[in-house]
């Protein structure tokens, strides 16, 4: 009983840590402007980490790769650490346990990416039907249409309704079933 409380409190700060730090990561690459309540949240949250960081990581054409290395250091933490409460022991090859680790965390970063975007995806929508002129839509609007343009040129909208966020998401649910029976597997390993 006290390992999965240990366990479930090492995961959830763990994971406040990954998203904030991938939606940093996002909102630069996305070119999502920082001046917002959402974007000042994530900039004071994760700042004791990040510009450390970025003296020793360059970015890369335009990428905070900083950050990204940080989520990334984060989710290897919280995996290792979950793993540890569990009484996971590395056994005589512990290079070879920490790189699996290491994949496992980098096939989380992707899932959790993916579970951003679903959400960005679904609040966007949400907005647009309640309160399309909220000061948050921009952010969302932001987040999404890198990922919506290519499906609209495909996916005309059909009576003023754009179903283009549908197929998003539809697209998005496919690709995190597969992701899915990786990290099962690959946490089956351990």
């Amino acid at each position: 009983m006290l390992t999965d409380m240990a366990s479930l409190v090492v995961e959830a700060v763990g994971s406040f840590f990954v998203f904030t730090l991938l939606i940093r990561f996002a909102f630069q690459w996305l070119r999502v402007p920082f001046h917002n309540p959402l974007g000042e949240f994530v900039v004071v949250v994760t700042a004791w980490m990040v510009t450390p960081a970025r003296r020793l990581v360059p970015p890369l054409a335009g990428l905070d790769l900083a950050t990204l290395l940080l989520a990334w250091l984060a989710q290897l933490v919280t995996l290792y650490a979950q793993y540890t409460i569990r009484g996971w022991e590395f056994g005589s090859a512990p290079g070879i346990a920490l790189t699996g680790l290491a994949l496992l965390a980098l096939l989380d970063l992707v899932r959790y990416t993916l579970y951003i975007l679903v959400f960005a995806v679904i609040v966007q929508v949400v907005l647009s039907w309640v309160n399309p002129h909220s000061p948050v839509a921009p952010i969302f609007d932001a987040l999404t249409r890198p990922f919506l343009r290519p499906i609209r040129r495909f996916v005309p909208p059909i009576a003023q309704v754009d179903l283009s966020p549908l197929v998003l998401l539809v697209v998005l649910q496919v690709l995190l079933i597969p992701l899915a029976h990786l990290r099962v597997l690959a946490g089956g390993l351990f």
